[in-house]
């Protein structure tokens, strides 16, 4: 492998793994909208667009990928998986200033 195959294929691995984040935030994000919706008991109809919605650009996405290759397929789902920890953390985060507001005295 010659330092121009390494390095295009390094760029392609970064841009692919930008864009599994970028699905992720925007995955995670709705899988959070459709879950407060279906607790909430909110449109039924909106609810579906959305969860058909994230599952058909992430399937666009990896499928994408999968064509690039295995590096960018595999880069791809790191970075989705990196959005994952993000956003798990974000709402630990909120459930835990959610709790220490309730428990404020007032």
């Amino acid at each position: 492998m010659t330092d121009e195959t390494f390095a295009s294929n390094a760029a392609l691995a970064l841009a692919m793994a930008s864009a599994g984040f970028a699905l992720g935030l925007v995955y995670f994000a709705a899988l959070r909208r459709t879950v407060d919706g279906v607790a909430g008991g909110n449109g039924r109809l909106f609810l579906s667009a959305l969860t058909i919605g994230r599952y058909g650009v992430a399937a666009i996405l990896f499928t994408l990928a999968a064509r690039l290759g295995a590096i960018p397929l595999l880069a791809t789902f790191l970075g989705f998986l990196a959005a994952r920890v993000v956003a798990l953390q974000a709402v630990r985060l909120g459930a835990i200033d959610a709790a220490r507001t309730l428990r404020r005295p007032s």
